[in-house]
């Protein structure tokens, strides 16, 4: 299917030259940069182009774009040691759009679309040079069909692309675009350096401690979830009965639309997970302020969800939901490194790993249907009444990541899954059964105990030693083989009833290693368990520290009686989390 390819320079100028410091979302996305792999934060995106539209009058239209966002103009000089720390916005420049021409595009064009946006993200972009859109304009016998672009998450983030994206079509269509009314990455890193603006990183700071240290861990801690390499298939649902029952449940409860649809998202999956809260990320709900809804910049730092779904009724959980969700959304502006310090120190004492399992990001708000031409979301509700329709494969660090595109006149989501924990007929049944869901409390209130009845849906099975310790699912024998396997083989035996008095906050686990005389100390006993506990790649699932660890010489004759391990002789106990600093040596 390859066409043929030429590339032009389009230059630009009119601008205003520019420097100064990174906002905190910039930072933040120069430091998963540096670090992650381009495929994992990378962003893409395909604009269908109108029919009639000329290649000369797409590349107009891009280059109004460039003019108009500084973002598109700025790039971050690479400081002598760690992470730019400076943004630099050109007046003028150039960028380059690769032009190809096809006979044909075959059986599914936006399909081929996708597939080239996607294999843009490969490259890393280089951010103290590049420009920051990789910009393909794939035509039909040389009438342009579709922009295939992938962008660096330094400067634009989903919802700017959404922005450009209708802003973009608006300028094919004749369009005077008004002047831009939202913050700039300048302005805003002006505004976050306030007094004000500090403040609220250290509150956000504060929020985020709390639900890390009590809340679940991993929001899918079960014995199949073991984490895999982050391949999960799309699986797009467009529906007119989810429309019309989200807009007859949000007329019968009085909340807005996207409250009830977060509400009936959380409460599935803490009932698929067997939790009793749910911790999802939200990227978009840091653009909840006027300023920057529409901002062309990367605001990619999560608004953190904690919804407590214990209640008796779907209606009891959604009168907390808007008060949890607001609490996210006012605690979504950070200082990024120390966030991940303050990650590092709470997971770090309270042996755990902060898992961002679940992310919901709802832009119905924004833009139209995602890559939608004109009418095209249109003729999908002619026919939609509920139909799946599965996707290319995306590598995401997530096990369960939506979007939703649009609430009306259709429901239109993009769910990706791991196949571990949702083989494709779960999570078709997902899917499916929150449109049952939104049916349901359409007309009448919906008791929590009948969800599996209404939705199909049921919980995780969890047979064995697993149980609720620390707000946590934890697999005590879990975390015996896995301890044992970071001490290099030696005998572990792990148990929440040591004979001690139990904890003020609840049961606690406690750890025996027989050390056979070999120098141990629970220091390090815990600092190896949490290197495995949080470190990259695949592992178990289910894992938390033991909050005491004891040392002995040998284990008893039957390695699984717990009071006999308490009556062999103890050569050092503790709680292991004592960080060796300079001042130790």
């Amino acid at each position: 299917m390859p066409g043929r390819e030429r590339k032009v320079t389009v230059a630009y100028a009119g601008g205003e030259e520019r420097r100064g410091p990174v906002t905190m979302g910039q930072a933040n996305m120069i430091r998963c940069i540096l670090r992650d792999e381009p495929l994992h934060i990378n962003n893409h995106d395909v604009w269908p182009v109108p029919a009639g539209t000329t290649a000369q009058q797409v590349l107009d239209a891009l280059r109004e774009l460039v003019v108009r966002h500084e973002a598109l103009r700025t790039t971050f000089p690479e400081p002598e040691a760690g992470a730019s720390r400076t943004q630099v916005v050109a007046a003028e420049g150039d960028f380059t759009v690769r032009l190809l021409d096809h006979e044909t595009f075959g059986a599914d064009p936006a399909h081929y679309a996708e597939t080239v946006s996607r294999q843009a993200r490969a490259g890393r972009f280089r951010l103290d040079r590049d420009f920051p859109l990789r910009i393909t304009l794939l035509s039909l016998r040389g009438a342009p069909a579709f922009v295939s672009l992938s962008s660096s998450h330094a400067v634009t983030d989903g919802s700017a692309l959404a922005v450009l994206r209708e802003e973009w079509l608006a300028l094919l269509g004749g369009a005077e675009l008004p002047p831009v009314a939202a913050l700039t990455p300048l302005d805003l890193a002006a505004e976050e350096a306030t007094p004000a603006g500090l403040r609220r990183s250290e509150a956000s700071l504060r929020y985020w401690k709390q639900i890390i240290g009590t809340g679940p861990q991993e929001m899918f801690a079960e014995p199949a979830a073991t984490r895999t390499d982050g391949q999960q298939p799309q699986l797009t649902l467009r529906s007119l009965r989810g429309a019309r029952a989200l807009a007859q449940a949000a007329k019968r409860t009085g909340s807005p639309s996207p409250t009830v649809l977060l509400t009936a998202w959380c409460t599935l999956v803490a009932h698929r997970a067997g939790q009793s809260t749910c911790v999802a990320a939200a990227p978009l709900s840091n653009r909840s302020r006027p300023g920057l809804a529409r901002s062309v910049n990367t605001l990619s730092q999560d608004a953190l969800l904690s919804l407590d779904v214990r209640g008796p009724s779907f209606d009891a959980v959604l009168r907390k939901a808007w008060g949890a969700a607001l609490g996210a959304y006012r605690h979504s502006q950070f200082d990024s490194v120390r966030l991940w310090e303050t990650i590092d120190e709470t997971t770090f004492a309270r042996g755990s790993h902060f898992a961002r399992d679940v992310v919901f990001n709802d832009v119905s708000g924004l833009t139209d249907a995602r890559g939608s031409a004109p009418g095209q979301a249109t003729r999908y509700a002619q026919d939609a009444e509920l139909d799946l329709d599965w996707g290319p494969v995306q590598v995401l660090p997530t096990r369960l990541l939506c979007f939703a595109y649009r609430t009306d006149p259709l429901l239109h989501l993009g769910m990706w899954a791991d196949p571990a924990l949702f083989p494709r007929a779960e999570a078709e049944t997902f899917l499916t059964g929150l449109v049952k869901l939104l049916e349901a409390v359409a007309y009448e209130d919906v008791p929590l105990a009948a969800l599996t009845e209404v939705t199909g849906i049921r919980p995780a099975e969890r047979a064995g030693d697993w149980r609720q310790l620390d707000g946590c699912w934890v697999s005590p024998a879990a975390v015996a083989d896995a301890l044992s396997g970071a001490l290099g083989g030696l005998p572990v035996h792990v148990t929440t009833d040591d004979g001690s008095a139990p904890a003020p906050d609840g049961e606690r686990m406690t750890a025996f290693i027989a050390s056979g005389g070999a120098p141990l100390t629970p220091d390090e006993a815990h600092t190896g368990l949490m290197d495995l506990i949080s470190g990259p790649g695949p592992g178990p699932s289910g894992l938390l520290a033991p909050a005491r660890y004891v040392i002995v010489h040998d284990s008893p004759a039957a390695p699984g009686d717990s009071p006999a391990w308490l009556r062999q002789r103890i050569l050092m106990e503790g709680n292991g989390r004592h960080r060796p600093t300079r001042d130790d040596h």
